[in-house]
């Protein structure tokens, strides 16, 4: 019996070099994959080194919330609020370092990098002081006549603003921003006639509307002292009358309707002074022949003692003198 020589199968030979062969290229693909996604990375620093002072959006639309470096933002030199309170500004700076800032910024754009605050003041304030290196902003389009206009709008609806603040920024924009007091009326939602009453306000001296910064007076009892009208002095007077008596807006309302049209007698001809007095007792003085419309005549004995004197023309004049001791 002849023997035959079977032939050599060497396919699974051949299939094992071919996957020896397969296992060198995926090793040589997996280097080049990782090669390839170590440039990404690479390119991705390198951008993010160039690209550090632009606004990252937090979603897809550049209208949605970016988070802006503080040091590409301007403030507003319009800004129509003008003083903040340092004690509340340290309570926000304490919130944001804890909290972060939970309520975004508006700006506009103003340059390639750079943006300007429309409203926002305080938080851009308090977030600097805290240290933080961007803000949470809302980027909006808006020329110079609109961004004064949004930022007085935001500032007039705030809670904590005095009422010559207010008043100061009607009339800025009926001035800056070319609009009527029906056109304010709309912007701030208030009535028209709360419009031209707090507009009235910065006609009073200086001495009320510092009192009405310092919200030691209050809107009514301003109110009441316009009714005496071109006479600064006798405003002032009452004002302060009102405020050492702490008289409410009532009591100031009527105090000024039994003043208007009255003079206040000058200090030659409605007072004998026999010493010279100190500035309290001037202002007392002056109180008092406000208070009473009548001429007034201080004499003084020695010591302390002293006698206060009220001077009437006739009956009626001592009528009213007393209904107003009686009051």
């Amino acid at each position: 019996m002849s023997s035959k020589k079977l032939p050599s199968r060497t396919g699974l030979g051949r299939g094992l070099g071919d996957m020896s062969d397969f296992q060198d290229n995926s090793l040589s693909l997996t280097s080049k994959i990782n090669e390839i996604i170590r440039d990404i990375d690479d390119d991705n620093i390198k951008n993010d080194k160039v690209s550090n002072n632009s606004p990252r959006f937090i979603g897809q639309m550049a209208g949605e919330i970016a988070m802006i470096p503080i040091g590409n933002i301007e403030r507003n030199i319009g800004q129509p609020r003008e003083e903040f309170d340092s004690k509340s500004l340290k309570s926000l700076e304490n919130s944001i370092r804890e909290l972060g800032v939970i309520q975004p910024i508006t700006v506009r754009k103003i340059s390639a990098l750079k943006y300007q605050i429309i409203s926002g003041e305080r938080r851009f304030r308090a977030s600097q002081a805290a240290g933080l290196d961007e803000i949470p902003s809302y980027i909006r389009e808006a020329n110079d006549i609109q961004l004064l206009e949004m930022a007085l709008v935001e500032n007039v609806q705030r809670q904590d603003l005095h009422p010559i603040e207010i008043a100061t920024t009607y009339k800025r924009l009926i001035e800056e921003c070319d609009l009527t007091h029906e056109q304010v009326s709309l912007l701030v939602g208030k009535a028209r006639v709360s419009i031209t009453n707090s507009l009235r306000l910065l006609d009073l001296p200086d001495e009320i509307k510092i009192e009405l910064s310092k919200r030691t007076l209050s809107q009514g009892h301003a109110k009441a002292l316009l009714s005496i009208s071109n006479d600064p002095e006798r405003q002032i007077l009452v004002m302060n009358l009102a405020i050492t008596q702490k008289f409410s807006v009532r009591q100031t309302e009527n105090l000024c309707k039994k003043n208007v049209g009255n003079k206040i007698p000058s200090k030659t001809k409605s007072s004998s002074i026999t010493r010279n007095l100190s500035p309290d007792e001037e202002q007392a003085i002056s109180l008092l022949r406000l208070r009473f419309g009548t001429a007034l005549k201080l004499k003084t004995s020695k010591g302390d003692s002293g006698k206060l004197e009220f001077h009437y023309k006739d009956t009626d004049e001592l009528q009213v003198l007393l209904d107003k001791l009686n009051q």
